[in-house]
């Protein structure tokens, strides 16, 4: 599955098209390489996205094409969470 389309039905990321924009700006990376939104994602892959203040890292658990709002979660597991500090 392309990566845009996995961050959107994971709801990850609400849009589709903010999850293309965000990924062509090199802010993902899969399995510790930087990822287009072109790029395929499979059951088992790591994902490190970058935000504006928050770092995601997460880990595929399974892949469908489309789900209920609350099943969403059940596409991933949240390995860690990190938020940048202010650095003024």
């Amino acid at each position: 599955m392309r990566l845009d389309k996995y961050l959107k039905v994971s709801r990850i990321i609400k849009r589709r098209t903010v999850a293309k924009e965000i990924s062509d700006k090199g802010r993902i990376k899969v399995n510790g390489k930087v990822a287009k939104s072109s790029t395929d994602v499979t059951i088992g892959s790591e994902l490190v996205i970058s935000f504006g203040n928050k770092i995601l890292t997460v880990k595929v658990t399974s892949l469908k094409e489309t789900v209920k709002k609350d099943e969403a979660t059940d596409l991933y597991e949240i390995i860690s969470e990190e938020f940048k500090e202010n650095l003024n």
